[in-house]
């Protein structure tokens, strides 16, 4: 299974937290990653987004179908992000558009074994797969491209 955690695209400030809408520059980040994405994307791609406008808009770059999942919303927690993507059993391929620190922890129970505050910016996208080697599962760490490489 391939699991792409994309943070969304820089937003702007704001009282109502499930309502800040992208910046011009998060608009420009969201749309270069998205061309990557739909460059290199694994097959059977699945996207989920959290119903922040922040990361729905972010999810809209890739001008592509995708769900929007409630329990993963700013709050939360990495045991709601593994059941929403199914990690690692699902077939095919997960993308999840979320937030930090969610996606940071994640990355890091995935990787390290265990979690920890590991950031991921704004914009980012880090690409990891499952693999049974001897018996084995392994997480691999596939890919880390933070969206300013991609200007």
């Amino acid at each position: 299974m391939d699991l792409l955690l994309w943070r969304h695209a820089e937003a702007e400030d704001g009282e109502d937290d499930m309502k800040r809408r992208l910046t011009e520059r998060g608009e420009k980040q969201a749309r270069v990653m998205a061309k990557w994405i739909r460059e290199h994307q694994p097959r059977d791609l699945r996207i989920i987004a959290s119903p922040a406008v922040r990361t729905r808009q972010t999810a809209e770059a890739l001008k592509m179908p995708f769900e929007t999942v409630r329990k993963i919303a700013p709050e939360a927690c990495v045991s709601e992000l593994i059941a929403a993507s199914n990690w690692p059993a699902a077939s095919g391929s997960v993308l999840i558009i979320g937030h930090q620190p969610s996606l940071g922890r994640m990355a890091s129970l995935l990787l390290a074994g265990y979690e920890s505050d590991w950031t991921i910016k704004k914009g980012a996208l880090w690409w990891l797969s499952n693999r049974t080697r001897q018996g084995e599962t392994q997480t691999v760490l596939r890919a880390v491209i933070p969206a300013e490489f991609l200007d």
